[in-house]
């Protein structure tokens, strides 16, 4: 029933176990709604110029009933003569015309869009809290950072996209911001750092694509942003996969020219010859990781891609490239500076000097291509397929599925053999002698 309401019946009228809702009779479509909780607000009930009916929340109950001297405002605490002053501007807004409830709701758009812009900050700040997130949770973080324009030490690269974008609030940023950036590391490399070839670079272009929308993907679950405007750009195709393997000659030469870089980079290259290891499991190898005797690699899970605990057996020959590194005192890194902080890196630089001293007729690798090649090498000695990954800690192929579920063997002492194998055969190698490929015997029932 429609009843004229007064500031003492507002305050009176009970909750009920459903939602109530009283109309005004003093001013058409305006309503009182009352929730079971208690809950009071304000909504005026009217047509839109297309004909269809809509409901504009106007603000809560103010049952103090206190006045202010400016206008009413949607959104406000309003008295029942606030709530009816405002409806009476808006019906006269609607009657001339206007989409009443679709500006309302892009006014609450525009509110909201400038209360996150205040929380979520400029795009540089942004980036910088993401990179911090990032250093604690993920082993690569920094490469992901120096996409974004941050280094390592959490401070914005000098032309980099961060420094770029330093002035505009992150929820600002458009998916033909993206898609402008995305194009140009594909054409031009990242902003902010030097280029290292020539030509287009889908895989760096992907990679750009893949950390925007990562960092987007956090804020909007810290409630940062709305909306991710990377899910709008199509990504750029993956990279191909790459299958060059170096010959035995390129590998023993590799060993060689060894000598003529840094004691560090020398043991580095010369055991991920050894072990077929990724570069960072080698290259941030601790001390506390090798057994005491040297003749095991215990790598914890958050040291490999896969997350598994990974124990790589060490050949003589490893042995002895670690007993000849020199131990920094207070450091628990294998391969690190003068202070000991932190592992070596510089890598880039050690990759092109290693480039000056091979042979120029070697076709172009990089230095993960020593991981296939031992994996090749491997299996021209002849040891089995499960056993090359075991030792490369591969979870698919022969271990993939029900396989990987039941078959608990970690294989020690064959991938021990197969190591020891492969360094006898690198040694020749680098000595200028045919190692023995007599293949190893396949135990039975395996």
């Amino acid at each position: 029933m429609t009843k004229r309401l007064t500031p003492l019946s507002v305050r009176q009228l009970k909750p009920s176990r459903v939602r109530r809702e009283v109309p005004d009779a003093a001013m058409p479509g305006l309503h009182l709604i009352i929730h079971p909780t208690g809950k009071r607000v304000w909504a005026l009930r009217l047509r839109r110029p297309s004909g269809q009916t809509a409901k504009i929340t106007l603000g809560a109950v103010d049952t103090a009933n206190r006045e202010v001297e400016a206008a009413p405002v949607v959104g406000q605490l309003l008295s029942l003569p606030a709530a009816r002053q405002l409806a009476a501007s808006l019906l006269r807004d609607r009657a001339m015309g206007r989409d009443i409830a679709a500006d309302v709701v892009a006014a609450k758009r525009r509110a909201r869009g400038e209360r996150m812009a205040a929380v979520a900050g400029t795009f540089d700040q942004a980036a910088v809290d993401y990179c911090g997130y990032m250093r604690k949770s993920q082993r690569t973080w920094a490469r992901s950072a120096r996409v974004l324009g941050v280094d390592d030490q959490l401070q914005l690269i000098r032309g980099g996209l961060a420094d770029r974008w330093s002035a505009r609030p992150v929820t600002a940023i458009t998916s033909a911001d993206v898609y402008d950036v995305v194009n140009e590391v594909r054409h031009r490399g990242v902003p902010g750092l030097k280029r290292r070839r020539e030509g287009q670079t889908e895989g760096m272009a992907r990679s750009a694509h893949d950390t925007l929308s990562a960092m987007f993907t956090w804020l909007r679950r810290h409630r940062r942003v709305e909306s991710n405007p990377v899910s709008n750009v199509h990504p750029p195709d993956p990279a191909r996969e790459r299958d060059r393997v170096l010959s035995d000659d390129e590998l023993a030469q590799l060993w060689r020219v060894t000598d003529q870089i840094g004691w560090s980079f020398r043991a580095i290259y010369r055991l991920l010859i050894l072990t077929g290891c990724r570069l960072s499991e080698i290259a941030e190898m601790r001390w506390s990781e090798l057994s005491d005797d040297l003749t095991t690699l215990q790598l914890p899970a958050d040291r490999v891609k896969n997350k598994t605990p990974h124990d790589v057996p060490l050949s003589p020959m490893a042995r002895d490239v670690i007993a000849a590194v020199p131990r920094i005192a207070g450091s628990d890194y294998v391969f690190t500076g003068r202070t000991g902080a932190t592992p070596v890196s510089g890598f880039s630089k050690v990759k092109a000097r290693i480039d000056a001293l091979m042979d120029p007729d070697v076709a172009p690798w990089v230095t993960h291509d020593i991981r296939r090649s031992v994996a090749s090498g491997l299996q021209r000695l002849g040891v089995p397929l499960v056993v090359t990954e075991k030792i490369l800690n591969h979870q698919s192929g022969s271990l993939a599925g029900i396989v990987k579920v039941y078959q608990r063997h970690e294989y020690a002492a064959e991938k021990r053999a197969a190591l020891e194998r492969w360094a006898a055969h690198v040694e020749g190698l680098v000595c200028g002698e045919s190692a023995s490929v007599t293949p190893i015997r396949r135990s039975r029932g395996r």
